[in-house]
């Protein structure tokens, strides 16, 4: 029997909500990606040049995480949740993805975005976590029914 994983990243909140719903729709264990400077207001206020997270995406910078507690080896199928930056995923997601072994497991995207969509993401990611098989989930945005959850989650 597969066992299944929601790994997110959210800044601000939303992206959060939106993954412990898909987490509840798909009987899965829940893990928050977390840096090992959280992010402020400001940091992510990406219309600032100074912001921290245009600072970082310029330096292409490996983000420090706050753990090393993932339990990914025991899971076979990885949801990973996240916001939007850059019309990709942020570095942390990156980042995540260095830091464990994904060989042999399918790792499907799921994002929250105000207006970009995901369509870089696999492309982007999956270099990341060499031998995991990537996917397009699919997108959070506004109101997502449980039950296109738990179709979307099925799929992988």
């Amino acid at each position: 029997m597969r066992k299944t994983l929601v790994a997110y990243f959210s800044a601000g909140g939303t992206t959060a909500e939106k993954a412990k719903l898909l987490a509840a729709a798909a009987d899965a264990d829940l893990y928050e990606i977390r840096p090992a400077v959280p992010y402020t207001p400001a940091d992510i206020r990406w219309t600032n040049p100074l912001a921290r997270c245009n600072r970082e995406w310029i330096k292409k910078a490996k983000i420090a995480l706050a753990d090393s507690a993932a339990p990914v080896a025991e899971h076979d199928v990885i949801l990973l949740a996240f916001p939007i930056w850059y019309y990709t995923a942020p570095l942390i997601v990156k980042s995540f993805l260095e830091q464990y072994d994904f060989a042999g497991k399918t790792v499907a995207l799921f994002a929250t975005s105000g207006g970009s969509d995901m369509k870089n993401c696999v492309k982007t990611l999956s270099p990341a976590a060499p031998g995991a098989v990537f996917k397009e989930g699919m997108m959070l945005n506004g109101d997502v029914s449980a039950e296109a959850l738990a179709e979307a989650a099925g799929r992988f």
